[in-house]
């Protein structure tokens, strides 16, 4: 047995943690539920200090919890691919020998992997900082060819996606067992679960859960064919919604993850996202140029879309707090938010897989609960379960010409290109990241169980999230109960205010809200957590694992681009320079599902699909086919 986190610095850290979140606590919950009171006693800035002490010391007092491992776990788990082996902070030594400590950093980095994207980001800023206009004009452009004149790509790609991961569920190749027939999972199924939906998700869902049917109700999209805010936009408001975040979004995720995984656990392979070139290059060929270019664009993807990510929930974190208590903010306050939150997934991060962000995820999915059954309980859950009926059904329904819609041509319309196009084009960005994640935790498990996982059972929890909040949001506007529309439209981000209205017009609304924010906060950080795992691997050379140091390098990279983004401005920018990395992996995910396609049809003859072996066992049993009864009666 050995104990990790049981050392004597992180025995004073959680002890100090502890009176932290218990103080801190005590404000936060007197604040939402005695604002008469303790509001007038703290200002604004107070109240967001003691907030970010809240949530930061209690979720890093969670992270720094020690854990136990017999000498068998701990055995397989030296085994385990080196983003889920336990870490040992070793704040004691990473101080010492400072110098010594940093050459040897510099050592284990992959210079190229390491040092593009960093110079990427440097001369990024620079350009925004001394040209503005220019660089905005110019990621303007690229942008808008990429999303109006190669929509059909992004279309393509993702229905190809999901045709290949239906393919897996039914077919032969989804028996095949990721590590060989002998290997065992390294978590349970829901913590499994927990981890890959919350890495995946982010704050995203929380925030365009009750405003994105809300928005396509106002403004119905053409497939629709419906007037605004009429009878006839409401179902498909939600549809889209769902859509949006649906089965065709995590299956970019899955056929991005399926192939390093089979690579990595069946071939050998470096656990890396240019691990899908195997097949076309070999194992010892991934050292190459064309390997290197998959791993840099990934690295650039993944601080973008996660930066960027992490710079817009302080800045709608805050847009809902003003909203709420009439609370108003300077310049500083998004950087403070921005740097209690880069502290927190940095402590996760660094605690390892097994620790921090097994256990926030948890969390996560505890507070996901937990909202959910509220609402079910307080909302208006007949008018909900009308719409939510009606948006599932025609969802199913309109699945594939809503996947393959672009307006009436082979270039995107503005509505196509501004919400579904965008929308394909972030997931395919944030795909890298996930999908070696997702590689990572599937050893021991069938391709099958890692599709249901990854595309079947998050696309169920993503649609109970919006019918849930989307159909009350448009319940309560179509009744009168609340105008949401009219409270939120002075806002340029309406989708960070759109649940307070709503929860101000339900019972226990403050509990609601308190929860909501809770999720904001938790669901940013799984993401932020797992990304900075993922960056440190791809850019440590190849089969090491990365050091602490090189996991808070990265997590203080991450947070200081999201802070620059708010200084220098170019969120906007950086953003769509994000977004338009899913260009590349909307490609690389066609050539991943190729190579992996002509690998198993070399390498992987003799599976049968769930059809074959159900009609096995129905022969078997001596049942007689159609054929045997129609001998016997002739």
């Amino acid at each position: 047995m050995s104990t990790q986190g049981a050392g004597p610095v992180e025995t004073v850290l959680r002890s100090v943690l502890v009176p932290v979140c218990v103080i801190a606590g005590a404000a936060v919950v007197s604040v939402f539920f005695f604002p008469g009171i303790v509001g007038s006693l703290l200002t604004g800035r107070a109240i967001l200090v003691v907030s970010l002490m809240f949530f930061g010391s209690g979720l890093a007092y969670v992270a720094l919890l020690p854990i136990t491992v017999d000498a068998k776990t701990e055995e397989a788990r030296r085994d385990a691919p080196y983003l889920l082996r336990i870490r040992r902070l070793g704040w004691i030594g990473t101080l010492r020998g400072g110098a010594a400590r940093f050459r040897g950093f510099l050592a284990r980095q992959n210079p190229i992997t390491f040092g593009v994207p960093v110079a990427a980001f440097a001369l990024f800023f620079a350009a925004y900082y001394l040209a503005p206009s220019g660089t905005q004009s110019v990621v303007g452009t690229v942008e808008s060819v990429l999303l109006f004149e190669f929509a059909w790509l992004f279309l393509g790609a993702m229905f190809l996606a999901v045709l290949y991961c239906l393919f897996l569920l039914i077919g032969p190749w989804g028996a095949i067992k990721l590590g060989g027939p002998d290997a065992e999972p390294t978590y349970t199924y829901p913590t499994y679960f927990a981890m890959f939906f919350t890495a995946g998700i982010a704050a995203g869902i929380v925030f365009w859960g009750p405003a994105e049917a809300l928005l396509h109700y106002d403004m119905p999209p053409p497939f629709l064919d419906a007037q605004p805010r009429s009878g006839g936009a409401v179902a498909g408001a939600l549809t889209y919604a769902i859509f949006h975040y649906g089965f065709s979004a995590w299956s970019a995720y899955v056929a991005i993850g399926v192939p390093i995984a089979y690579f990595t656990h069946q071939r050998g392979a470096p656990l890396r996202i240019s691990a899908i070139l195997t097949p076309f290059l070999g194992v010892d060929g991934l050292d190459s140029r064309w390997a290197t270019l998959v791993d840099v664009l990934a690295v650039f993807a993944t601080i973008g879309g996660i930066a960027t990510s992490v710079a817009l929930v302080g800045q709608q974190f805050l847009a809902g707090v003003s909203y709420q208590w009439g609370v108003t903010y300077g310049a500083i306050a998004p950087v403070l938010v921005v740097a209690g939150l880069t502290l927190i997934y940095v402590v996760s991060a660094a605690s390892g897989v097994h620790r921090g962000i097994r256990r926030i995820a948890g969390i996560a999915i505890v507070l996901f609960i937990l909202f959910a059954a509220l609402l079910i309980g307080v909302g208006p859950r007949s008018a909900v379960l009308d719409i939510g009926t009606a948006a599932v059904g025609g969802y199913v329904v309109d699945f594939v010409p809503m996947s393959l819609y672009l307006g009436g041509g082979l270039v995107a319309d503005e509505w196509v290109a501004s919400w579904t196009v965008w929308n394909w084009s972030w997931w395919f960005s944030w795909a890298p990241f996930a999908g070696l994640f997702l590689a990572a935790l599937s050893k021991g498990r069938r391709i099958r169980t890692v599709v249901l996982t990854g595309a079947v059972a998050t696309s169920a929890a993503t649609a109970v999230w919006f019918v849930l909040l989307g159909g009350t949001s448009l319940s309560l506007q179509r009744s009168g109960t609340a105008d949401i529309l009219a409270a939120i439209e002075a806002y340029a981000t309406p989708e960070a205010v759109a649940g307070f209205p709503i929860f101000a017009a339900l019972p226990l609304g403050q509990l609601l809200m308190f929860l909501f924010l809770a999720l904001i906060i938790v669901f940013i950080v799984t993401s932020a957590d797992t990304s900075t795992l993922v960056v440190s691997i791809l850019a440590t050379k190849r089969n090491r694992a990365p050091t602490t140091g090189s996991i808070v390098f990265w997590g203080l990279l991450q947070g200081g681009v999201a802070v620059a983004v708010l200084l220098v401005g170019g969120g906007e920018a950086l953003q769509a320079l994000a977004v338009l990395t899913g260009g590349p992996f909307a490609v690389l995910l066609v050539v991943a599902l190729v190579g992996l396609t002509l690998t198993f049809r070399r390498q992987e003859r003799g599976h049968r699909s769930p059809v074959a072996r159900l009609r096995a066992a129905v022969r078997d049993r001596g049942i007689a086919g159609p054929s045997e009864v129609l001998r016997d009666d002739d």
